[in-house]
């Protein structure tokens, strides 16, 4: 989309979640264009963030250290704001399963908190939110548009899906300007290598680069339509520049449906590695498992001039030269932040009354 340049160039805009993967990758690209960027994270265990993502525009930026859900202690930030992109939260499925409250905590109770305050401190204000095409749940056909049903397998998909509705409630109501996009899988630079059970794609790359094979569950037929983090952040930014598009929730997904195996396959052979291995499924995925899923993302083209442009092959190759020379600042995963989302689960629960 063109004249994003123009657009944003010294264009006050406010990022949640702006240490994560795809919250810094925006935020360097706004800096890149000439924005003024205010970062709110408040570095939750398990969330994907990160201070190394943004280390070249440190000096650039703001930085708020909060969580949303205590939105009130940054209001003159939101005020200030002309758009804010809304990527603060929990992505992980299985963690969610495990952690449902605390699930509940950061992709609901939080989003509808700092949802409100926006619509008090900055009425109107366009919203962009990154949502997840888990809320469809498993496929009925493909590939899936906007108006397929939605029926999500976990309290993720079910929180995403609650959060969704509150940028749109508000949205119809006048009080904010909210667009939803429902992100397939993405991947690329600054992905959260560090971090347990954040998906498949992660754990690929991972494994490569400790020069471990990759396991496939099942029989790798099953497709995804991985969506580069480059092409992620052009919907981002033409959805905070684009005036009353035509509907609220839009499809983001890659240029290709690819079997799990395919992708796998992909990756080895860029790495000139061994080809990957198939394992039987676990039990404790079972219930999660979606399927196959492919993204039917014209609406976004009709309406936001938005397509995916970085096949999976350009996509994969750069992500592995990023992270090659970048693997000491992922390369750290551990059981830590783990703990930490069960003592978060055991507070909370004990919280609520019998």
């Amino acid at each position: 989309m063109n004249n994003l340049d123009e657009f944003y160039s010294r264009r006050p805009v406010l990022v949640t979640g702006g240490l994560g993967f795809i919250g810094s990758n925006l935020a360097l690209r706004l800096a890149a264009l000439g924005a003024r960027v205010t970062i709110v994270d408040a570095r939750t265990p398990g969330c994907g963030s990160n201070a190394d993502n943004v280390r070249e525009i440190a000096s650039q930026i703001e930085f708020v250290e909060r969580d949303i859900a205590e939105a009130k202690s940054f209001r003159s930030a939101i005020a200030e704001s002309e758009v804010i992109f809304n990527l603060a939260g929990e992505v992980s499925h299985t963690h969610s399963m495990d952690f449902p409250e605390r699930d509940f905590e950061i992709n609901a109770r939080a989003q509808l908190r700092f949802l409100t305050e926006c619509a008090d401190a900055a009425p109107g204000v366009r919203v962009v939110y990154a949502g997840t095409r888990q809320v469809y749940g498993p496929p009925r056909y493909l590939p899936v548009d906007e108006a397929h049903p939605i029926q999500p397998v976990d309290f993720n998909g079910v929180h995403k899906r609650a959060a969704e509705q509150y940028h749109q409630l508000l949205t119809r109501s006048g009080r904010l300007d909210g667009i939803v996009l429902r992100l397939s899988n993405v991947y690329g630079p600054r992905m959260g290598l560090h971090l347990l059970c954040q998906g498949f794609l992660p754990v690929f790359f991972r494994k490569i680069l400790r020069d471990e094979p990759i396991e496939i569950y099942g029989n790798g037929a099953q497709l995804r339509d991985p969506v580069y983090i480059d092409d992620v952040v052009e919907a981002l930014l033409i959805a905070g520049r684009t005036a009353h598009p035509p509907s609220v929730a839009y499809n983001i997904g890659g240029t290709a449906a690819l079997p799990i195996e395919q992708i796998a396959r992909i990756i080895c052979s860029l790495a000139g590695t061994v080809a990957p291995v198939r394992r039987e499924f676990p039990e404790e995925l079972r219930a999660i498992n979606i399927g196959g899923y492919a993204s039917d993302c014209s609406r976004a083209l009709r309406d936001l001039g938005w397509c995916a442009r970085t096949s999976f092959e350009e996509g994969a190759a750069a992500t592995l030269k990023y992270l090659r020379a970048n693997w000491s600042y992922y390369q750290k995963t551990t059981k830590a932040s783990v703990c930490a989302l069960q003592r978060t689960e055991e507070a909370l629960r004990s919280a609520v009354p019998a």
